[in-house]
């Protein structure tokens, strides 16, 4: 362990602090030195001990609520330790760290809070924002993952709780994208809540207010904003389960202001965008040659709609031809320009009225799922709606009856609120159909053989975004690096390889994955001028370096921020430079 991180903290204090604490890995020289003589038991383990013996309490516990509680345990207690478990496990850990089991936790997060991590910057402290973001926790900082937890995955508004949401997309920057723990930061806008629920909730420890809306939020995000500039300029920022009315004006307001992007909106693109690229060259067709019906059109819709038809365009369609291609299905129907309640974002995708206009309508609202299927006969249906089973066999059956191989990725989070259960897309459609998820499902028996589900997780792209920006020190996150992380995904996709595997790399693989997905970022970053200019041989070795990995002993000299420091300056310096040529 590095003298530095520790040279003003022995004794309780050194094992009371998550990031410094090694337990029983202290050896007997550190123990006599630091203080720590009689406060351990005389064992002296291997962190590779300690997680074997962590992981058998793990097990012990039956139900994924009780898996999570305990792993925040280990992670309040014991960082290394923590990751060292969820890299070691992540097929099992995922989906406990984070979807579905982290919707329970944000319901729950009142109930389970037992020691500070993050920040909750509340309503009524908005003259002190500056002041309490300086009382953060550690003072470099790299990863800021931020959320007013208003529309937490398909669960609606969670209040604070949503700070359930940062800590684990934090989570897996560190695990995944090897952002050191030390330099993230959860962050909760507790701007209140409008959900009953929590409201009366005795033990609801978030502001017991209704949610501050218009002039009074948006002034509110922008005091944010400027104490993160003053206290924290060039860290990233991400943006996390906002309400479609403020997540795209949010990310449209600051993304020239702040190093930022909003994984809803951008990092579900690139994730689409790669599994699709794998899922269209197994169905032995071509991307220009696909026809998309979206049901959802909400923010990370409206992101992934943009995205594919940037890459309609670049197979070269024109602009008409592209729009064409792409429809957005809502519960008033299909969006069509004669609408009156769309926002500026959907209207450049709405279809003129009269080209749909002989198909069926419902009372009050226009073409539904069902019809629009019939009619358009897409090659892609995906689904981001929250509507559990929309998917339904008729309409799963009707798509098929057109297609040989259907594309049918049904990403609503968590679980229980999918589109389809993809046994039954599998059965519904003869063990044709191509498909991903948004959260875990079991394998599935196609041809007498057991084939995993691809997971549409946003996780195969924004720790690779963090390690890509860390690595090259960007100052800006562009649409041309969302790109290029979806076309890196899409260049690892196992389908490429056999029409029988599935669209995106196994879970497994995560690490390796965010390495070539963060190359590309680093890449485009530098191409685009929004980073340092450096060669292509120094980006590769930068984000192998960057890539932190859960270890004691020397090299966690990272902990004390020189390097973090350091990026920042030149995060600064490029900046400026940038705006002034």
């Amino acid at each position: 362990m590095s003298e530095t991180a520790v040279d003003a903290m022995r004794g309780v204090a050194l094992l009371e602090n998550p990031v410094t604490n090694q337990g029983t890995a202290f050896d007997l020289g550190e123990r006599r030195r630091l203080g720590l003589d009689g406060l351990l038991p005389p064992v002296v383990e291997t962190l590779e001990q300690q997680a074997d013996r962590a992981y058998a309490i793990f097990r012990t516990y039956r139900e994924d609520a009780g898996r999570h509680v305990y792993l925040r345990g280990v992670q309040d207690t014991n960082e290394t330790l923590f990751y060292k478990l969820v890299v070691d496990h992540v097929e099992e850990m995922l989906p406990v760290v984070y979807t579905p089991t982290v919707g329970w936790a944000t319901q729950h997060f009142s109930n389970i809070y037992r020691r500070n991590r993050g920040l909750f910057l509340s309503y009524p402290y908005k003259e002190r924002l500056r002041e309490l973001l300086a009382n953060r926790p550690h003072p470099e900082v790299d990863v800021m993952v931020v959320t007013d937890g208003e529309r937490v995955l398909g669960l609606g508004d969670q209040g604070a709780g949503g700070l359930a949401i940062s800590i684990g997309k934090l989570s897996l920057y560190s695990a995944i994208g090897g952002v050191h723990p030390a330099r993230t930061l959860p962050v909760v806008l507790d701007v209140g809540t409008d959900n009953d629920e929590r409201l009366e909730d005795p033990a609801y420890i978030g502001w017991r207010h209704g949610r501050v809306d218009d002039d009074e939020y948006d002034d509110f995000v922008e005091r944010f904003v400027e104490a993160v500039e003053a206290e924290l300029p060039g860290v990233l920022v991400q943006w996390e389960d906002f309400a479609t009315r403020h997540a795209r004006p949010i990310l449209e307001r600051y993304r020239d202001r702040l190093l930022t992007f909003n994984d809803d909106i951008q990092g579900t693109a690139g994730v689409v965008a790669g599994a699709l690229a794998g899922a269209v060259d197994a169905s032995g067709s071509t991307m220009r040659d696909q026809r998309v019906v979206f049901l959802g059109a909400g923010s990370a819709a409206v992101g992934v709609a943009a995205c594919l038809r940037a890459q309609l365009l670049a197979a070269g369609l024109d602009a008409d031809e592209a729009r064409e291609r792409i429809l957005l299905v809502d519960r008033r129907g299909l969006l069509t320009d004669d609408r009156t309640d769309l926002d500026g974002a959907q209207r450049g995708l709405a279809q003129p009225a009269e080209e749909v206009s002989g198909w069926r309508s419902e009372a009050g609202r226009g073409p539904g799922l069902a019809e629009v299927v019939e009619q358009f006969q897409p090659t892609i249906l995906i689904g981001l709606s929250s509507a559990a089973g929309a998917f339904t066999e008729p309409i799963v059956r009707q798509m098929a009856a057109k297609v040989d191989r259907p594309i049918i990725l049904p990403l609503s989070n968590p679980t229980s609120r999918s589109e389809a259960d993809p046994a039954d897309l599998v059965r519904w459609t003869d063990g044709r159909v191509l498909t991903a998820t948004g959260s875990p499902f079991p394998p599935v028996e196609v041809g007498g053989r057991q084939v995993p589900i691809a997971q549409a997780n946003n996780v195969y792209i924004f720790p690779a975004i963090g390690l890509g920006v860390i690595a090259s020190r960007a100052s800006r996150v562009t649409d041309r690096m969302i790109l290029a992380a979806a076309g890196a995904l899409g260049e690892r996709s196992p389908a490429r390889r056999s029409a029988t595997e599935p669209p995106l790399p196994p879970v497994s693989e995560l690490r390796t994955t965010a390495r070539s997905v963060a190359v590309a970022v680093a890449r485009a970053a530098v191409e685009e001028g929004v980073a340092p200019r450096v060669d292509d041989d120094e980006l590769v070795e930068r984000v192998a370096r960057s890539q932190w990995a859960p270890a004691y002993g020397p090299g966690d000299e990272a902990r004390g921020g020189t390097h973090s420091a350091a990026r920042r300056r030149a995060r600064r310096r490029h900046a400026t430079t940038t705006r002034d040529t």
